[in-house]
């Protein structure tokens, strides 16, 4: 970021789910250093899972700010003392008030309640994950620090972890896994391709997610990979 700033170049960061981090006191390490960005980009319908279209922009500079968003013409009649005005920092005119939904789940969740439920929705992904790795065909492709899931279907040889066959189609085994997932309809994950590697791509952000939609769901893909052809 210091090279970036050094070159006047702009730092943009799109914390989609990543930047809800920071509301945590136990995860916002992994987003730190962020608040020396120029602007940032979240999404407020993933973990305050208020209506589509509820993006959150942040921007550092006002002025650079307003003069991308702000447009003028003849029928917009402008004084120097209105108030502010909603249209100069957003690229639409007209809009409904996604803000209300917004404003309402933060003012029940509260600071505190935010947090938990960011937490807990992270700590379900790790038991999410950890169902799934005792199978010896399902590798995890991430880390999981958040709230994301990578799973790949790897067939093994003989049921030996980590000797894959070299005759069964890893990508195919996956895509084919994920439909069966999707066709039970037990949960929702959808597909997504990671360094070159299709993977299943798993979400953990409702706030009435428990521990036995975790298990519950863990099984269906389970029982989604036991079925796939060896």
């Amino acid at each position: 970021m210091d090279l970036a700033h050094v070159h006047e170049a702009w730092v943009h960061v799109d914390g989609a789910f990543g930047l809800w981090a920071a509301a945590s006191p136990a995860l916002r390490h992994h987003v730190a250093g962020v608040e020396r960005a120029d602007s940032w980009a979240t999404d407020a319908h993933k973990w305050l899972n208020v209506p589509y279209d509820s993006g959150l922009v942040f921007v550092a500079h006002p002025a650079a700010h307003r003069a991308a968003m702000s447009f003028s013409a003849a029928y917009l009649m402008r004084s120097g003392d209105e108030p502010r005005e909603a249209m100069d920092w957003t690229p639409e005119s007209s809009r409904r008030a996604r803000g209300f939904a917004v404003y309402a789940a933060l003012r029940s969740l509260g600071r505190s309640g935010v947090a938990d439920m960011i937490e807990r929705c992270c700590r379900l992904a790790r038991r999410f994950a950890d169902r799934l790795s005792a199978e010896p065909s399902i590798r995890i492709l991430n880390d999981v620090v958040l709230n994301q899931v990578l799973v790949r279907i790897e067939p093994q040889a003989d049921g030996a972890r980590g000797a894959s066959r070299a005759d069964v189609d890893a990508d195919a085994a996956t895509r084919d896994a994920l439909k069966r997932v999707q066709d039970e309809r037990v949960c929702w994950l959808g597909g997504t391709r990671w360094h070159g590697l299709d993977a299943m791509r798993i979400s953990v952000s409702n706030w009435s997610t428990t521990e036995e939609d975790i298990d519950r769901s863990a099984d269906s893909i389970l029982s989604a990979v036991r079925s796939v052809p060896q």
